[in-house]
């Protein structure tokens, strides 16, 4: 992926060079004749060189201009002045330009409501049926007001009907889209309750195209589901585990060759503070932390995307996983304090990449509808594209994803972990 790119105006030579920075490395390059490559450096080969002659690191997503000629002479080049060039936006990362400076809630940065614009898709999903778990708060809400604007029949889960009937007539105040939106109570706390709530649905609809597994608790204190699990994975993953294997058919059989049906699991960066433990995974041995209960969840999220994605995409479902990015503005972290927040990282960076509550639900939206990701999955999504690797450099609540996040291996233990936890026979 494509990090910056500097254009070096004052060059002894009539060709333009520009220096792409990737995740791989550094490529200086010609603008005047593409074919024209002046070299190729390894991130760890530019690192290096930078330490050795000023004790710096290369700084993302811009270079200061005194760095610039230090870089080039890597190359055994020399210049001293510099434009520095935006990302590019390309189809996978739609809008890696107005992510490139994060300034706070309600910046440059897109709203749900803006990728159903961007996509064309306004009135455009009439004949296409979404359920969205976790619809009364926060990202739910957002989410589910985005995606009304398509025409599509929503399914909203709620724990309180009265606040969902609040967040319905909020959303046709407002919206100009004309799909039903009807509400399924359910708690994914309580099997029973995830079991009673897909019934509901399956006798009230006859087809579903796309799931949003978006629902969740974060950093809760320590407690157990009406099942025994430890409250934060028994709700985040075991909950919607067993929802989606209860509507499983029904996405099946919506699938079609033109449009494939599609499983969004909302994750979160905090994956990358731990990831299963198959040996403590109700923490009864270590002791309980919250942070890491919650970093096992979100990655157990990914985990089932991933793995509906290599069991189902042959026929014709897929699964994406995603984190919103950092959101404060929401019920979610009801359970959090301003000291259990700092202690994951700086607040003053963390504001910074902060985004409003509209923001963050804009990578769910795009993960349900985006024309790009017809007949894709398996993907960790964030800032509205495809995520790559963490790097050393990413803040806190960035878009990358761990080396644990892809783990075939651990995915299928936990899918299989998952089907007897939740009382399901195994399939294949």
């Amino acid at each position: 992926m494509l990090r910056w790119c500097v254009n070096f105006l004052a060059f002894p030579s009539k060709l333009t060079p520009i220096l792409r920075l990737y995740d791989h490395g550094l490529i200086l390059e010609s603008a005047n004749s593409p074919s024209r490559n002046f070299g190729y450096r390894t991130m760890p080969e530019i690192s290096a060189y930078i330490v050795l002659k000023m004790d710096l690191l290369p700084h993302v997503p811009s270079i200061p201009h005194d760095q610039s000629s230090i870089i080039l002479e890597a190359f055994g080049l020399l210049s001293t002045t510099a434009v520095v060039l935006p990302p590019q936006d390309t189809p996978m990362h739609p809008y890696a330009n107005s992510h490139a400076n994060p300034s706070g809630p309600g910046d440059a940065r897109p709203s749900a409501l803006q990728i159903i614009s961007d996509q064309k898709l306004e009135g455009a999903l009439q004949e296409k049926t979404i359920v969205i778990t976790g619809c009364t708060s926060g990202i739910g809400i957002e989410t589910a007001r985005a995606l009304h604007a398509t025409g599509a029949t929503l399914f909203l889960t709620v724990r309180d009907v009265a606040k969902g009937r609040a967040v319905v007539a909020d959303i046709l105040r407002s919206s100009k889209g004309s799909g039903r939106m009807e509400l399924l109570l359910m708690d994914l706390s309580n099997l029973a309750s995830v079991r009673a709530a897909a019934t509901d649905f399956i006798t009230r609809s006859d087809r579903l195209d796309v799931l949003i597994a978006n629902a969740g608790v974060v950093s809760c204190p320590e407690s157990k589901t009406a099942d025994g699990f430890e409250l934060q994975m028994g709700t985040n993953h075991f909950g919607h585990f067993l929802f989606f294997q209860l509507l499983k058919p029904l996405l099946l059989t919506s699938s079609t060759s033109e449009s494939h049906s599609r499983v969004v699991v909302v994750s979160s960066w905090s994956h990358t503070l731990g990831s299963v433990r198959f040996d403590d995974i109700d923490f009864a041995r270590s002791g309980y932390d919250k942070w890491l209960a919650y970093a096992q969840a979100k990655t157990a999220n990914i985990y089932m995307a991933n793995s509906i994605e290599r069991h189902y995409r042959h026929r014709g479902l897929h699964g994406l996983s995603l984190h919103p990015g950092n959101v404060f503005g929401t019920e979610a972290l009801r359970h959090a304090t301003q000291e259990n927040i700092a202690q994951v990282g700086d607040m003053s960076v963390l504001r910074k990449w902060e985004k409003s509550v509209p923001q963050g639900a804009a990578t769910s939206v795009w993960a349900a509808v985006a024309k790009e990701l017809e007949g894709r999955g398996g993907m960790y999504l964030a800032d509205v594209g495809e995520a790559e690797p963490v790097r050393q450099e990413d803040p806190v609540g960035g878009p990358g994803y761990a080396p644990h996040a892809f783990n075939e291996q651990a995915e299928e233990r936990l899918w299989r972990l998952s089907y007897e936890a939740v009382g399901l026979e195994y399939e294949d």
